[in-house]
């Protein structure tokens, strides 16, 4: 019985020492940039127009 108590109170005092883990956020919300940079495919789309208009009317340009 006496190493029954021993060994409870053995795994419970280090229980009741252990420190409180507390999670908390921050105080500012997270952002997350979506920038994204289209102008490549505009320029890219612009430039198959511009070789197709060259092709169809050579005179002009």
């Amino acid at each position: 019985m006496r190493l029954q108590m021993i060994m409870v109170v053995t795994f419970l005092v280090p229980l009741a020492l252990m420190g409180c883990v507390r999670l908390e956020g921050g105080s500012k919300p997270i952002e997350i940039n979506l920038n994204v940079n289209i102008k490549q495919e505009v320029v890219i789309k612009l430039e198959k127009d511009v070789q197709d208009l060259v092709k169809k009317n050579p005179a002009v340009f």
